[in-house]
């Protein structure tokens, strides 16, 4: 019943946005209109660990002050988990009231900063028209990624398209790799630092060149210049809280290390055994991930070299005790953490991923030396 009752809201919700975008086509903003970019703050809620980025127009004279907001996705959609998973979910543009997009912000406690764009009358109309085309048109529906398509990324590309040119580009932090500005995000949230540096690959440990995370953005209008002035005037803060710390038992490096010191210190078969297969399938999850998913970070994921599908094979010959290719896989296995090791000491997940490492060499060279062949002293 609720499902049932969300999901009619949700639709009046759509058909509402799209008579207002009807009704926007018709309308020529006057001299006093304004755009803006609107940055919200970073919350403690996973969906909000890295804020968010829509466009206000305001024109007081046609009583209009609405925010178009590119962040949007139904929760009902079905098969919603795969599809995020995936990286074939829909998401797409809608647009609400400037002071219901601030109420929801002010609700949430999460700053709002504005920043009016310095660009021509003409443009502002033609932007605005691009924006109520995009609630019509098939522009209304994308398929998020995580750097090169959201919320943030659909605001740069719909303004540039407007201007013709690439007048929105990055100014700051094109020297630190993706996953080294990603990663102050996930402070106090230890769980999802932790799950977002095993998952991603390769694509997030390239320079940052993109502008994907709002705040980027912020910075970046600060920094560019349009016909020789600045682009943007400088930010005005809407809304500003102080920021909550969130506390956890349980998410936090405390629990991490106790149970990874359990794992070594309590040194009994089954308790290895376990551990060793969930490492084992935490990587086949990886791998498949790697294979299904359309998101690009989660590609060439070096990470299986510590959570190896291989060690399902050592587990095999463990259990049905074979000495000789127990011994052997373990050996093939601390050669492929070794090699990991010299892959992950640049980066900046480094540390967090280290007492992985350190249980696993743990668990192997101890069962490694179990079933090792003595050698007979002939005396």
């Amino acid at each position: 019943m609720k499902s049932h009752l969300f999901r009619k809201i949700l639709i009046s919700i759509i058909v509402l946005s799209s008579a207002y975008s009807t009704l926007a086509q018709s309308v020529s903003l006057s001299k006093n209109a304004k755009i803006s970019v609107l940055t919200c703050g970073t919350g403690n809620e996973s969906y909000s660990l890295f804020g968010h980025t829509a466009i206000r127009v305001s024109d007081s004279i046609n009583n209009i002050d609405v925010v178009y907001n590119y962040g949007a996705f139904d929760f009902q959609t079905p098969n919603f988990v795969p599809k995020f998973a995936k990286g074939d979910l829909d998401y797409f543009i809608v647009n609400d009231r400037y002071i219901d997009f601030i109420n929801q912000y002010n609700y949430e406690n999460r700053a709002v900063f504005e920043q009016e764009l310095n660009i021509p009358f003409e443009l502002k109309q033609k932007l605005f028209d691009n924006l109520a085309q995009s609630m019509l048109s098939d522009e209304r529906l994308y398929k998020y990624k995580f750097i090169d398509n959201n919320c943030t990324s659909k605001v740069v590309d719909v303004i540039n398209k407007t201007l013709q040119s690439t007048v929105i580009k990055k100014k700051v932090d094109t020297d630190k790799t993706y996953r080294t500005i990603l990663y102050p995000y996930f402070d106090n949230h230890f769980y999802e630092k932790l799950g977002t540096s095993i998952v991603f690959g390769t694509k997030v440990d390239q320079m940052g060149t993109k502008i994907f995370l709002p705040f980027e953005l912020l910075e970046s209008l600060k920094q560019i210049k349009y016909n020789n002035q600045p682009f943007s005037k400088e930010p005005i803060t809407i809304l500003t809280f102080e920021k909550e710390i969130p506390t956890s038992w349980w998410n936090n490096a405390y629990t991490y290390l106790l149970f990874l010191g359990f794992v070594i210190l309590i040194n009994k078969k089954s308790i290895d055994f376990v551990y060793l297969f969930s490492i084992a399938l935490l990587g086949l999850l990886f791998t498949f991930l790697g294979f299904y998913s359309f998101h690009h970070e989660l590609e060439y994921n070096y990470n299986i070299l510590l959570f190896n599908p291989a060690l399902f094979v050592l587990l095999y010959f463990w259990s049905t005790k074979n000495p000789k290719w127990t011994y052997k896989l373990c050996i093939i296995n601390i050669i492929m953490m070794l090699l990991y090791f010299f892959i992950i000491i640049p980066k900046v997940h480094l540390m967090i991923v280290l007492p992985i490492l350190i249980t696993n060499f743990t668990i192997l060279i101890r069962v490694a030396i179990k079933h090792k062949k003595r050698i007979p002293i002939i005396i």
